[in-house]
């Protein structure tokens, strides 16, 4: 899987946890999408995305920008994301 890195994703807002692989050549706006449309088919409809969501680096806490690159960003397989 070379074109893909593996992340754990938080929902602090549901208190849980995913393990998802992300695209690497995705812009970080159409991951988010992703996340979202893979989370509301895990939780069957329970989850429900806020309009305004950013991912966030759980380590540094700092914002990734919605029009960059994965590939672009210190994004790897391992790394922990929080979505808000």
């Amino acid at each position: 899987m070379d074109n893909k890195v593996l992340v754990k994703i938080l929902l602090p807002e549901m208190d849980k946890s995913y393990d998802m692989y992300l695209p690497i050549n995705r812009k970080i706006g159409n991951a988010i999408e992703l996340i979202n449309k893979m989370i509301n088919e895990i939780t069957m409809g329970e989850y429900k995305a806020g309009i305004h969501q950013c991912l966030y680096d759980k380590s540094t806490g700092n914002v990734y920008e919605n029009d960059k690159l994965i590939i672009d960003t210190n994004i790897r397989n391992g790394s922990c994301l929080v979505l808000l």
